[in-house]
């Protein structure tokens, strides 16, 4: 039988009461009680039974999503993972909602952060741009009690534990390779897009990017980039433009999770047949574009991954548990039309 809370004051020489206050946090314990209990607990190898204190106090653990509003299908797909999450997670007394961001307003990103009690919700799962004004109101967020993690997009303020999602100059380096690979002994430019230089997974992947293609493929060169903000007829048009500027486009890399924005457009715009392509995430847009062969590479993340992994993580510091950093680790996924 593992230790119960009795075998654990008696083995620290304290009262229950004392026990209680310290495994629950609570002020009016000497610190030298504190250490009693908790080198006992090292002694013993005590574990609480975290769900069965909720039970009993009725406590649950109140959670949200901050996505961006103009995610496209990517977040679809997140949102839809998080409904997932909900059934999975109930027999941990765990609620998620999910609120959308206007993603190129950092200002009004910030008033919605500012905005989040601690008597509305423990803990926060943000996906939005890296910009002082939203980096500034997590740490306030922070400062007020409630868990926050990052998803998908690192903020400058971020430490160990607080990120969730793939290793993005990895990602960036990985695209390079295979662009290298697949365009061959051709000698071309590649065209980079983006949602908006603002994030800070699309900094980093087209920094990974450029570390490899520079070092690696000299008979490529890549253009500067190029944003989107997801408007359908400034794609047209800077696709035409760079096409017209640039005779010899061997590539196409989109560094955003929203390539239903990009790909259509590529062929009016006058790209060759066997310009490659690579993107990022997996949808039912890539997924169709694999097939069709209109996209060649899709370097993605497990999207239920991500959710679970941030549900766990904001759950662990909430209960002052250890994170299992293994089993948090989203990995990086190649997919292309073999093995969709």
């Amino acid at each position: 039988m593992r230790p119960t809370t009795k075998d654990l004051a008696k083995h620290a020489g304290v009262s229950l009461a004392s026990v209680d206050r310290v495994l629950n946090g609570r002020s009016g314990v000497r610190k030298s009680t504190i250490e009693k209990v908790n080198v006992a607990i090292g002694e013993i190898g005590f574990v609480r039974d975290i769900s069965a204190a909720n039970l009993a106090r009725r406590k649950g653990y109140r959670f949200m999503f901050l996505l961006p509003k103009s995610g496209g299908e990517f977040v679809e797909g997140i949102v839809e993972r998080i409904a997932e999450a909900n059934r999975a997670f109930a027999v941990d007394r765990v609620q998620v909602d999910v609120s959308f961001l206007t993603e190129n307003d950092p200002h009004s990103i910030s008033a919605r952060i500012d905005a989040i009690g601690v008597d509305q919700v423990d803990g926060v799962a943000i996906m939005a741009p890296a910009t002082p004004q939203v980096r500034d109101a997590i740490a306030r967020l922070r400062a007020r009690g409630v868990s926050v993690v990052t998803i998908v997009s690192k903020q400058p303020n971020d430490v160990d534990g607080q990120f969730i999602g793939i290793d993005n100059m990895a990602a960036g380096k990985t695209a390079a390779r295979l662009m290298g690979k697949f365009v061959g002994a051709r000698t071309g430019a590649v065209i980079v897009l983006c949602e908006t230089m603002q994030a800070l997974d699309g900094r980093e992947r087209r920094a990974g990017f450029d570390a490899i293609v520079n070092t690696e493929f000299p008979t490529l060169r890549v253009l500067p980039s190029l944003e989107t903000h997801g408007d359908p007829e400034r794609v047209k048009g800077i696709l035409r433009n760079a096409a017209g500027a640039s005779a010899d486009i061997a590539g196409v890399y989109v560094t955003s999770a929203t390539a239903e924005h990009v790909i259509p457009y590529l062929r009016d715009a006058g790209m060759r047949a066997d310009t490659v392509v690579i993107a990022h995430e997996r949808t039912p847009f890539t997924e169709r574009a694999l097939r069709d062969r209109s996209l060649d590479v899709l370097i993605t993340q497990n999207s239920g991954h991500l959710v679970r992994s941030a549900i766990r993580t904001m759950k662990a510091r909430i209960d002052r548990r250890e994170i299992l950093t293994s089993q948090e680790k989203v990995r990086i996924e190649i997919v292309i039309q073999d093995n969709l």
